[in-house]
């Protein structure tokens, strides 16, 4: 999907729950969040979600889409000709897990009809995106190149590159993220992870 068609499909699934009477706030990354974002223009072939955002300002994991979202999200697949699991319950294990700290303040929402698409912030896309590069390293495949995208410093890296440790501590990973940061232009990028 290209910008215009997922914003498309999210202002359909807005609409068709709001004519429910229903109402999800649902928390986007991924390839889908920075293409909402402009960052990206690369299209996407879904949009990953990795929870609900509760009136507290606190996010749930979400291991699967509710079953109310899950028919709507079937509906506007059918509609528009889209893949069943064009927007699906993503790697909760982001929420589970612990997000960066300070993860909900930076959310920003967009509102579709009875549809909020909370989407992480830059710095959380960030650690997201760099977490996803090693953990695929060495391709150098599209969470890498959403990552050079982003444009981080090299103090964001290191923040990023510490909170992944927090997610897979192991040293088969460590030296995947240095390969990345070592890529990425980052000097000093062994010391840096630890």
């Amino acid at each position: 999907m290209a910008r215009s068609e997922l914003e498309q499909a999210l202002a359909a699934l807005g609409a068709n729950l709001d004519a429910r009477g229903l109402r999800f706030d649902v928390v986007l990354v991924g390839g889908a969040n920075l293409l909402l974002r402009g960052v990206i223009e690369r299209p996407t072939k879904d949009g990953d979600l990795i929870g609900q955002r509760l009136d507290s300002g606190d996010v749930a994991a979400m291991r699967e889409l509710p079953p109310d979202l899950a028919r709507a999200v079937a509906d506007v697949a059918l509609a528009y000709g889209l893949a069943p699991d064009w927007l699906n319950a993503g790697p909760e294990s982001l929420i589970e897990l612990g997000p960066p700290p300070g993860f909900p303040s930076r959310l920003t929402c967009r509102t579709f009809g009875g549809l909020g698409v909370w989407s992480a912030g830059p710095y959380d896309m960030i650690c997201f995106k760099l977490y996803a590069a090693a953990d695929h390293w060495p391709a150098q495949d599209r969470h890498l190149a959403d990552l050079q995208a982003l444009r981080p410093t090299r103090e964001e890296l290191v923040s990023a590159a510490r909170w992944a440790r927090t997610h897979d501590p192991s040293p088969a990973f460590r030296s995947m993220l240095v390969g990345v940061l070592a890529s990425l232009g980052v000097e000093g990028a062994d010391a840096a992870v630890d």
